[in-house]
């Protein structure tokens, strides 16, 4: 008789449930569906011929260094890199502070396993990136939340919500937000760390977009707004992921140095270290001084995207349909009206051969039924203007139908 194995799943693996986004994924990979559903940079930004040459470098030059086991708090070169980088942003820090992970959703995981007990209530904005709510609802939490509005999180509401919750820490995508594309005013920034300290509440900031800003001025992260007043109190997020490519799976932690050492041991337990050849080569790539050339090139690119769907969306969606207007990153957030579910509404955007990924998989008590993210990142002018004109014929329909 066989073993009926999910009788033997722990607690943990119970809770834990599909990305909603990776399921929706499986079919707007379809040749003939325009998909605004992936999170994913363009591939034709890919610095491929770079990597190439970079590639046969390092295996000619460095390759017993960038194919052996390495420390698990990253490549030394690399981690002294991005302590220049975040003194770039304004926040002086150390290598003793940075962790490189496999992308950053790697580090909300461990900081999950160094954080989290069942029970334990995180504070998130409302919606928030899936990524996180997926990490973190294995561990038995609970989630709280505050809503947002076009400067981002509604601060004035956060002091409550502290209160009530008492969570473990707050988490937060101050820039060009995952999934409704706002980003958190600098009024706001510094009303959130300052409550954030009074009540003795660490802030978790996921910044993987930040550099990607197409109009207006570069905001200070919370970790230097929070260096300022005392420090300590931020663990800022970052990522190679959207800046060269997400199959790099290279992202990074800041955090205080006791920290640093507490998420090290929780990766030494997960995957002994981040692979040191992906290491080398994107250390190898900075330091020759091509990322902040390639980071323009996508502004560029992305700007003319946004201004082509924001565009469109003037044009072909109806009249009570409103959407956010993004300075920066990857996505911008649609709200229907009141009678539309946006999860029926994907079945009849199938029919009409264009994909987007429902609201509800952003919001952690699974509201938002009539929301919905777009991304403009992956498809051209051309494509997004088709794909958002069949779109827009989607949801008339399904306003003449309710």
């Amino acid at each position: 008789m066989s073993i009926r194995w999910h009788d033997y799943y722990s607690e943990c693996a119970r809770r834990m449930t599909s990305s909603a986004i990776r399921e929706i994924l499986k079919f707007a990979q379809r040749p003939e569906i325009i998909s605004f559903a992936g999170g994913m940079p363009a591939p034709e930004l890919f610095p491929t011929k770079e990597m190439e040459e970079i590639c046969s470098y390092t295996l000619t030059e460095k390759g017993t260094e960038a194919l052996q086991y390495g420390i698990t708090e990253g490549y030394p070169p690399l981690r002294s890199f991005l302590v220049e980088k975040m003194a770039a942003y304004g926040l002086g820090t150390s290598e003793e502070n940075i962790v490189v992970t496999a992308g950053s959703q790697q580090a909300l995981d461990l900081i999950g396993r160094v954080f989290l007990d069942p029970g334990d209530a995180i504070l998130l904005e409302k919606p928030s990136y899936v990524g996180a709510i997926q990490a973190w609802r294995a561990y038995g939490v609970k989630f709280a939340t505050v809503p947002l509005d076009e400067k981002g999180m509604r601060v004035d509401l956060l002091e409550e919500a502290i209160m009530e919750s008492k969570p473990k820490f707050i988490y937060v995508l101050p820039n060009f937000h995952n999934p409704a594309g706002v980003t958190l005013a600098l009024e706001r920034r510094e009303k959130l760390v300052e409550l954030a300290a009074r009540h003795s509440v660490p802030i978790v900031e996921d910044d993987p977009y930040g550099e990607l800003r197409y109009e207006g001025e570069h905001l200070p992260p919370l970790a230097v707004l929070d260096a300022k007043r005392n420090g300590g109190n931020v663990l800022y997020l970052g990522t190679f992921s959207k800046l060269i490519a997400p199959g790099l799976r290279l992202g990074w932690v800041v955090a205080p140095a006791e920290v640093a050492r507490q998420l090290v041991l929780a990766k030494q337990g997960a995957d002994l270290h981040t692979n040191s050849f992906g290491q080398v080569m994107v250390y190898e790539y900075c330091r020759r001084g091509l990322l902040q050339p390639h980071i323009e090139e996508i502004i560029a690119t992305y700007r003319e995207r946004r201004d082509a769907m924001l565009a469109a969306l003037e044009r072909y969606f109806p009249e009570g349909v409103r959407w956010t207007k993004p300075e920066g990153g990857l996505f911008l957030w649609v709200i229907l009206p009141e009678e539309v579910d946006s999860v029926e509404l994907l079945k009849e955007a199938v029919e009409e051969k264009v994909a987007f990924v429902p609201g509800t998989a952003f919001y952690a008590d699974g509201t938002g039924h009539n929301t919905m993210r777009l991304t403009f990142a992956t498809a051209n002018p051309e494509m997004i203007e088709e794909g958002i004109k069949r779109l827009g014929k989607a949801i008339k329909k399904r306003l003449e139908a309710s």
